[in-house]
């Protein structure tokens, strides 16, 4: 006879990231019980460094469901950003085109907002757990799993929401019959740094030369994150600060225009793909976030198609317990898709546009310049990278 002790709850939640603790702070303003969990230490999140540009829509969704308006206060405002090539900036103007903007505001921060406020509601969440087993996806889903304290566990739910990450084990228990991948992989990572350094723009700066991509972020007034493309088996060890500040000179700095430099305090190498899982639900299990699909970091959309996906299946949950209607659920992962389809596309668009390919002969070279061009010389070509850049609508 099994001594795991028993939570019955209407929905778990694999995942105590932003879009697992989003969805069970908007359950919980609705009446549904929600119960998480979470293989990672509290501590061991909030120190995982991350970047974060918020869409519009990401940052009224923090701000009026409740979760807090920090974002608002901390974080920066950015009302466009910059395209440069051949040594020239030419400005994206986001309120100009589509009158939208987007926050600079760290994902670490996000999750720090949810989870205070998910402990400040009494939220049943539930970090560094263990020996973790999931059952019956086509019934009554189970969840077996050990606490921080060594005590056994089973979760008795009618819905599992697997936002799990992108090594998701949820995504694992569908059977590979009913499941398909969608992958790309690119030949090139990111060399990303953080730097003792007053900032170089108010505004993000994504740079393409024939030496390779380079984007320039802010942090704080003295500290800042930036990358450049390299080869994703790049070793770390072998570049030295002179060596980093040489590079970032080399593909951004000219016409007037120069980096400010300062120590290197981080560097690290982070390779990327698309990735896409179809469909995001199998029985009574739902895929939230990266644990249904990446994209590569260049169109900053990876933690706002997390909270669409939530936002989608909140709007699923609620009209099932609200009213018996199931049709909302039964709609979720098309309805999700349809937006990671579209965020896939806008990535993979940036990327290849922004970035140089390996080898590439004077042709290539040329047209990837007239391809910038032809974005900053239109303005229907600015209002869509502007448009997809600040969030479609649909989470407003």
């Amino acid at each position: 006879m099994s001594n795991r002790h028993i939570i019955t709850t209407q929905v778990a939640i694999m995942g105590a990231g932003p879009a697992g603790l989003m969805l069970s702070h908007l359950l919980a303003q609705a009446g549904i019980d929600s119960t998480v969990i979470e293989i990672r230490s509290h501590k061991d999140i909030a120190e995982t460094v991350r970047a974060g540009i918020l869409e519009h829509g990401t940052v009224n969704l923090l701000v009026d469901s409740g979760v807090s308006d920090r974002v608002l206060r901390d974080g920066d405002r950015h009302d466009g950003i910059e395209l440069r090539f051949n040594g020239e900036s030419h400005r994206v103007d986001f309120k100009e085109l589509v009158g939208e903007s987007v926050w600079l505001y760290p994902q670490t921060d996000v999750f720090l907002d949810l989870a205070a406020r998910r402990s400040a509601d009494g939220g049943d969440v539930r970090y560094s757990v263990t020996n973790t087993t999931i059952h019956d996806l086509e019934g009554k889903p189970k969840v077996w799993f050990t606490d921080a304290d060594g005590v056994e566990y089973e979760i008795q739910a009618e819905y599992l929401v697997g936002a799990d990450g992108s090594r998701s084990h949820c995504r694992f228990e569908i059977p590979e019959a009913d499941r398909k991948w969608h992958f790309h992989e690119y030949p090139f990572a990111w060399f990303g740094i953080l730097a003792q350094a007053a900032r170089s723009a108010e505004e993000l700066i994504y740079a393409n030369s024939d030496k390779g991509f380079a984007l320039i972020s802010q942090r704080t007034e003295t500290v800042q994150r930036m990358y450049f493309q390299c080869d994703p088996k790049e070793n770390v060890a072998e570049w030295d600060d002179d060596r980093i500040w040489a590079e970032f000179r080399r593909r951004v700095n000219g016409n007037g225009f120069e980096l400010n430099e300062g120590p290197v305090i981080e560097k690290m190498v982070l390779p990327f793909r698309s990735f896409v899982h179809t469909p995001m639900r199998y029985g009574n299990l739902f895929l939230v976030g990266d644990a249904a699909h990446t994209v590569p970091p260049t169109g900053a959309k990876g933690l706002n198609l997390a909270i669409h996906d939530v936002r989608m299946l909140f709007e699923g949950l609620e009209s099932y317990y609200r009213s018996g209607s199931s049709d909302l659920l039964g709609a979720y992962s098309a309805r999700a898709l349809d937006r990671v389809w579209k965020a896939q596309q806008f990535s993979y668009w940036m990327t290849t546009m922004l970035h140089t390919p390996e080898g590439a002969n004077d042709f290539s070279r040329a047209r990837q310049l007239g391809e910038l061009n032809s974005v900053v010389s239109s303005r229907h070509g600015l209002a869509y990278l502007a448009e997809a850049y600040t969030g479609w609508p649909g989470i407003s």
